[in-house]
């Protein structure tokens, strides 16, 4: 194993983060487990992990809303007075599913607020020191909706292209000071995800499509199913393993990451690359032209 590091979660209560933060504990490394009301709502999963702190793993449970500026920036702030964060993993996100149309405006901000704003809050509340340090990585987590549309995941589809591209820019931007910033993208797995996915508000706009509305139930159903039957490839874990792997890894990290059934988002990701990187050649000169 590498060095040991200071580690940051988002959204470490369940799924990919709760895994993730007993996966870097166990190699090693310091994790902070965020987390909205450790001592309520969560209080189990706090525990859980305080347990695991009290058997001797260096895991420490940390009270954080990533959507309240003072909520990230307090908890960072106070993190900060006893230890650098080395990585900061953003995983801390929601998944609504149903007809597009009928999320109502206030829903598409909720989601908006977490799965992009609270990346942004955090990122700009770690950036500070690890630019000071000349080093850090931030990693966060995408989905294979980050670079595919799907009917009935528009709204979380378009969460997950903007922090994508939020992301991807902070690449670009970041790389010279010594901080890396990649993406994870995970398929369908086996988390509660599913089963706490926000449904759409407006009964008016899901009444007039009919039969169709029912996509949202058919298409979660599905996803259940295939994560009952016990497919390897959509075990949580594998996201967790990867994730460890990025933090551990010498050298340039690769920008994208894709974790489970490939669903075309690697021939996605190979089709834009040379693109994309054709663009940064073209405006590098530009960008970093000398003053």
């Amino acid at each position: 194993m590498t060095t040991p590091q200071t580690i940051l979660i988002t959204g470490a209560s369940r799924g990919i983060g709760l895994l993730t933060a007993r996966h870097l504990a166990e190699r090693g490394h310091k994790v902070i487990a965020t987390m909205r009301d450790p001592d309520g709502r969560n209080a189990d999963a706090a525990s859980g992990l305080r347990a695991e702190a009290a058997a001797g793993r260096d895991i420490t449970v940390a009270e954080m809303d990533v959507t309240s500026d003072a909520s990230v920036n307090a908890a960072i702030a106070a993190i900060d007075k006893h230890t650098p964060i080395d990585v900061l993993v953003n995983n801390a996100g929601v998944m609504p599913t149903g007809l597009t149309e009928a999320y109502t405006e206030d829903q598409v901000c909720q989601c908006m607020d977490v799965n992009l704003m609270g990346i942004v809050r955090t990122s700009r509340a770690v950036l500070p020191g690890m630019r000071a340090r000349g080093s850090g990585l931030l990693v966060s987590l995408s989905s294979a909706a980050g670079r595919l549309s799907i009917p009935f995941f528009g709204v979380y589809c378009a969460s997950k292209w903007a922090m994508e591209s939020y992301c991807e820019s902070l690449h670009y931007e970041l790389a010279p000071q010594g901080i890396e910033s990649v993406l994870v993208e995970p398929s369908g797995h086996g988390t509660d995800l599913v089963s706490t996915s926000p449904a759409p508000a407006d009964s008016d706009v899901v009444a007039a499509y009919g039969d169709r509305a029912k996509g949202r139930d058919r298409l979660l159903g599905m996803f259940q199913t295939m994560f009952d039957e016990g497919d390897a490839m959509t075990d949580a874990g594998n996201v967790a393993h990867a994730i460890a792997g990025l933090v551990e890894m010498e050298g340039p990290r690769p920008l994208r990451t894709q974790v489970g059934h490939d669903m075309g988002v690697e021939a996605v990701n190979a089709a834009t690359a040379p693109v994309q990187q054709a663009l940064i050649d073209q405006l590098k000169p530009v960008y970093e032209a000398a003053e």
